[in-house]
């Protein structure tokens, strides 16, 4: 790998490919007393509205700024270089990343059961910590892979947001360093920078922080969990991606996640920040929301 995209995988690895194997796609059939659990938190599921993101240009990706490596200004890797203006077409996007309930209400009609691991956290918390089943309903949904998150958002007669599409929809037009604007990350802001305790990740409601939305009023686009998007990751994308609707690459190792999660640092949380994973992982830090072409995408 070149010295220019030399820190890409660093990224990478940093972000996500820490969080264990890929699973199996389904899981087996829960216990009477974890399934009762399963059905009243999916009855409590609610939507998300989404909200319409108007066609126009915005600023994507960082400016190469002198000074120390991964300061407030500083991008974190070339992945983000150059920062170029890309123009949009109107489409919606969901306002809040999907919930358990809605996931786990999705899993019902599907007639499929959540993955192993995401059985064995729910029940842990459930019976260990004392977590309502009201309180996991609005959790972001976790544990998903990436094909399993597009199956999601195609029943909504949607998709998964394309990288730009989910980085505007971060930032605005001007290109806010943070969803909310300039300021430092503070708890109030976003949910960041958490340990495991008791083997539990730190998880607030996926309607909560709005002091962090974005300028479009999304909640949750910097932590709580990172995100897949519809892209292959590309390491030199930015360098040959075209100026309206990019797509991403025709290919590729890795599917495009933004916006940090419960885990990060604060350089994670940047709206410009990328990284990547296998799409068959599943991680306690990959979510998703969905989003939806208001107008036939155009090249």
């Amino acid at each position: 790998m070149s010295n220019r995209f030399g820190r890409s995988l660093h990224s990478i690895v940093l972000l996500f490919l820490m969080t264990g194997p890929a699973m199996a796609e389904s899981g087996s059939k829960p216990t009477p007393d974890l399934a009762k659990h399963l059905v009243r938190i999916a009855d409590l599921a609610r939507p998300s509205p989404m909200v319409t993101i108007p066609a126009g240009q915005f600023l994507l990706g960082s400016k190469r700024i002198d000074g120390d490596p991964y300061g407030k200004w500083t991008q974190f890797d070339d992945t983000e270089l150059p920062q170029q203006p890309v123009w949009l077409d109107a489409y919606e996007i969901d306002r809040d990343e999907v919930s358990l309930g809605e996931y786990l209400s999705y899993l019902q009609r599907k007639k499929l059961y959540p993955s192993p691991e995401l059985q064995k956290l729910i029940w842990h918390v459930i019976t260990v910590h004392f977590v309502s089943d009201q309180t996991l309903a609005r959790w972001p949904a976790l544990y998903v892979t990436w094909s399993e998150a597009q199956g999601f958002c195609a029943t909504k007669r949607a998709r998964l947001p394309t990288e730009a599409e989910w980085e505007k929809a971060a930032r605005g037009p001007e290109g806010n360093l943070y969803p909310w604007g300039d300021a430092a990350p503070s708890s109030t802001l976003a949910m960041f920078g958490q340990h495991h305790v008791h083997e539990i990740p730190i998880l607030a409601a996926v309607e909560s922080h709005d002091e962090g939305r974005s300028p479009y009023g999304l909640h949750h686009m910097a932590g709580n969990v990172a995100e897949w998007v519809q892209d292959w990751f590309g390491f030199d994308y930015y360098a040959y991606m075209p100026a309206r609707n990019p797509q991403g690459p025709t290919t590729g190792r890795y599917k495009g996640i933004r916006g940090g999660s419960w885990k990060s640092k604060r350089v994670m949380l940047r709206t410009a920040t990328r990284g990547g994973s296998a799409p068959d992982q599943r991680s306690a830090t990959i979510g998703f929301r969905c989003a939806r072409s208001s107008v036939s995408m155009t090249p």
